[in-house]
């Protein structure tokens, strides 16, 4: 295999205020597909990801706790590395920030920084938001609130330490319109230009006096060094950076960062803060910095406050490890955000995994073994359709690099699953069990079997980096030995005369829905309120209304919206929830239509939204605008769709 050179890539550090959730669980699963892929394709790779352990927040959870700061982070990053483990995550480095080679190079990072003049002390006096750790003007409040997380702000005064942000302003916003590789999606990049540089940086707070549980300014003890310029050095110390010119060989080999992978509520630190503190460093700045979309459920982003979180061994206690790394990647969008639910689990384990992948390799094995008693022979007897199977399967791997290399990882694996279901096409197309009948069919029947081996075993491999198991599995039951990245371009390396395993394993059984949501609600009880009768939109009522005035009909905003996804609502005879996308936003509608529409043909509809209704619980599911329906005299309805074909998010006057 080529040797491509180095790619160093790091996840955010997660923030060890309490277990991760399957959101947060979604960027090291991310992250490992792509560093798998990238050690696949022949590049020296270092994968790090760890824990961010300092700052007030913690300080309180552990005083709330009765243990000690560091007691508490213990326990939390020991919680954050058996998930990342769980989910079998290759990362080649675990840090956490009170790791003592870290703390150390950050005290000699501040006090640099300070020598050369870009930290001076101050006083600041602002909006502060304990659990974002972050300072707010009145005007960048929204309804008073935290413009990040929607919490509650305090005024707060304090003596404290400031980076002079607005000496780099110039050369970074200079550095992102030369490179416009440096912030992805585009949209992110935007949003940093237009909202925070080019109207002008403030000073960056970067030390605290009104909590001790931080790494100290070493020649100002009663200074902790603030949340970002402490995490986000990680980058740089977890591979052996040194300010005083000491750096290891790994750091002088791997430094700059390919590839920085995080949030996209994080994005601001990421390209603003830690952009300018590199320049300060006089170091190289991070090649890509990708702000990935959020994993949310079906009613909004998970929160423990709103009690709507899923935890990643919880499902992977019920459908596997594979099956929930296959979800998070193949249904996240590259900009949009996600949508789980355990309707929409079971939906995707059946259809792809079940029966697209699961079956075609039991049917493969199955026949092998039953015609030929798993031989699998290559007798060449060649016809029309099996060229067509063969160039699928041998593009396939320029396909699936094209998406890669943009970090399209759920459209990769969508490649990977055409060729799977071309395989299944192949099948219905040559009939085995047709030719099986016919004596001088034989020959053909081996050929067809021996294509259908070959392609698994190139599909298979092109999967491993994105369901490990599941590839090792497929690979060992074929008895296929891994041709390498440099040899997916060519057909028939499979043996002839090679043998498929006896007895084929069933890789993913299908789940009936209503035994996981009855297995769901035993671990889950709903609260008595929420099983109340459902509060559904009343019926078109054709009497004549009050008029209204003009003013208040402008009140009204009405967008044309695209379902991407819908479910029934559990325990309701007549709800559906739609994730509808509005442009680029995503609401979740629930309406009374299930006796009139099934989930399944709600998907794909341009529909007709009233965007700005006040939200709404309808059984216990939030809804945060309506459907348009037109219902005749027997109560039958229509949805109202545009005439003409419209983008999503058009306006509706």
């Amino acid at each position: 295999m080529s040797n491509k050179g180095k790619f160093y890539m790091t996840t955010a550090i997660a923030y060890t205020s309490g277990k991760p959730h399957i959101g947060n669980t979604y960027e090291i699963i991310l992250a490992d597909s792509i560093a798998r892929y990238k050690r696949f394709e022949g590049y020296d790779v270092f994968f790090q990801t760890g824990t961010d352990e300092h700052g007030q927040k913690i300080e309180l959870k552990a005083q709330e706790a009765g243990i000690s700061p560091k007691e508490y982070v213990d326990g939390v990053a020991g919680q954050v590395k058996e998930i990342w483990d769980m989910m079998n995550t290759s990362y080649d480095k675990f840090i956490r920030t009170t790791d003592a080679p870290h703390e150390k190079q950050v005290q000699k990072i501040f006090k640099k920084l300070y020598d050369q003049g870009d930290i001076y002390k101050g006083h600041y006096e602002g909006l502060y938001c304990t659990p974002c750790e972050s300072f707010f003007t009145e005007s960048q409040l929204v309804d008073g609130k935290c413009p990040d997380c929607g919490r509650e702000v305090v005024p707060a005064k304090e003596e404290a330490y400031f980076f002079k942000m607005s000496k780099y302003a110039d050369r970074l916003i200079e550095h992102i319109n030369t490179h416009p590789e440096f912030i992805q999606p585009v949209s992110r990049k935007n949003e940093m230009m237009n909202n925070f540089l080019l109207p002008g940086l403030q000073d960056l707070c970067v030390s605290r006096t009104s909590f001790s549980w931080g790494i100290p300014v070493d020649f100002d003890p009663k200074h902790v060094v603030y949340v970002w310029l402490d995490a986000l050095t990680n980058y740089i110390t977890g591979i052996g950076y040194d300010c005083d010119g000491e750096s290891s060989e790994q750091f002088k080999k791997d430094w700059p960062a390919d590839l920085h992978l995080i949030g996209k509520d994080i994005i601001r630190f990421h390209t603003i803060y830690w952009p300018i503190f590199l320049m300060a460093l006089d170091l190289p700045l991070p090649k890509q910095v990708f702000g990935h979309p959020w994993l949310i459920q079906s009613d909004g982003k998970m929160s423990k406050s709103k009690g709507n979180v899923l935890y990643a061994d919880e499902l992977v206690d019920f459908f596997g490890v594979d099956a929930v790394r296959y979800f998070v990647l193949h249904e996240m969008p590259f900009e949009n955000d996600g949508v789980i639910s355990w309707e929409l689990l079971v939906e995707r384990i059946n259809s792809d995994l079940a029966n697209t992948l699961g079956n075609l390799v039991n049917r493969t094995i199955s026949m092998s073994n039953k015609y030929f008693d798993g031989v699998v022979s290559n007798k060449n007897v060649c016809e029309d359709v099996d060229e067509d199977l063969k160039n699928v399967v041998t593009s396939t791997v320029d396909r699936v690099d094209a998406k890669m290399g943009e970090l399209r990882v759920a459209d990769a694996i969508t490649e990977i699953f055409a060729l799977f279901k071309r395989c299944n096409k192949y099948i219905d197309e040559t009939m085995p069990w047709a030719l099986a009948k016919d004596e001088s069919k034989q020959d053909r029947l081996a050929t067809v079997l021996y294509n259908l081996v070959e392609s698994i075993s190139i599909g298979a491999e092109l999967l491993e980096s994105f369901l490990p198991e599941t590839a090792e599995k497929v690979l060992n039951q074929l008895n296929a030995t891994r041709r390498g990245y440099d040899h997916l371009h060519t057909f028939g390396l499979y043996p002839d005369g090679g043998k498929v395993t006896e007895k084929p394993e069933i890789l993913f059984a299908r789940l009936d829905l209503d035994e996981v949501l009855k297995k769901v609600e035993e671990l889950h009880p709903q609260k008595e309120e929420e099983k109340a009768d459902e509060e559904v939109a009343p019926g078109i009522d054709i009497e004549a209304k009050s008029e209204i005035s003009y003013d208040d009909f402008m009140k009204m905003q009405f967008q044309v919206g695209e379902i991407i996804a819908c479910e029934e609502v559990p325990k309701s005879k007549k709800l559906l929830c739609s994730q509808v996308r509005i442009g680029s936003q995503v609401k979740q509608i629930v309406s009374g239509i299930k006796k009139h529409y099934s989930a399944e043909e709600m998907v794909g509809k341009k529909v007709m939204v009233l965007v700005n209704l006040k939200p709404a619980k309808l059984a216990g599911v939030l809804s945060e605008g309506m459907l348009l329906c037109a219902e005749d005299e027997n109560g039958e309805l229509s949805l109202m769709v545009p005439e003409k074909e419209m983008p999503n998010g058009a306006e509706i006057c």
